[in-house]
């Protein structure tokens, strides 16, 4: 069976929902809101591609949080699969985060 449109941005909405449970340890901040979650794919079959990045290469959590965002994206009802890409490109900064994260660490 084939989503709708209606179908494809409740899920991704849901999917957010749970992308802003998951934290950069160093940071309190979720990484959504830090702007880490570049592109959120929900295909007609319910398979769902997230495009992520990390705060920098050397992120002390690069090994395990693309894997944590993977398993709770699975974890959505309807998400028949889920798969994380790790990009560098663009380089994440600091203008990547949401007013409401800038206003929690400060920024502003």
């Amino acid at each position: 069976m084939s989503l709708t449109l209606d179908d494809k941005l409740n899920l991704k909405a849901n999917i957010v929902e749970i992308l802003k449970t998951c934290y950069d340890p160093e940071i309190p901040v979720d990484i959504y809101e830090l702007g880490l979650i570049y592109d959120i794919a929900v295909e007609d079959d319910s398979q769902v591609y997230v495009k992520m990045t990390l705060t920098s290469p050397a992120c002390p959590v690069a090994g395990t949080l693309p894997g944590d965002v993977e398993n709770k994206v699975k974890s959505v009802e309807g998400v028949a699969d889920a798969k994380v890409d790790v990009v560098w490109d663009p380089p994440w900064n600091m203008e990547m985060m949401s007013e409401g994260a800038k206003l929690e660490l400060g920024f502003m």
